[in-house]
């Protein structure tokens, strides 16, 4: 696994969005989707407010991969979907982030959304 570099972690991690593209089967990418974007522990965390069975989500589940742009950087990761354990983690960093639009940011924070958490890790 490539690790992100401090520099463009810091920056993805401070953008208030970030846009995703998913490859689709034939490699092409589709339009980009902006979204909220947090930082835990060392990772890049996205979510779908709509769970698994939100379009974008079901996008990423072709081919596992896209490109992302945020805070002036742009690059190409694989969508790996985050395990349980890290939920709490990524809870906190939208409640940290994004916790100034009360009325909004409990719908990353429910059971649904937490099932579609995906870590955006560099290749």
């Amino acid at each position: 696994m490539t690790r992100w570099n401090d520099r463009d972690l810091e920056k993805i991690g401070t953008a208030e969005e970030l846009d995703l593209r998913s490859e689709r089967a034939d490699g092409t990418l589709r339009d980009p989707v902006t979204m909220w974007v947090v930082r835990a522990d060392g990772h890049v965390y996205v979510r779908s407010v709509k769970g698994t069975d939100g379009p974008w989500y079901r996008g990423t589940r072709s081919r596992h991969q896209g490109r992302v742009d945020a805070g002036g950087v742009r690059q190409d990761v694989t969508f790996r979907t985050a395990d349980p354990g890290e939920y709490a983690a990524v809870d906190t960093a939208y409640r940290d982030k994004y916790g100034h639009y009360t009325s909004i940011v409990e719908h990353v924070l429910t059971d649904r959304a937490r099932t579609s958490t995906l870590c955006l890790e560099p290749r």
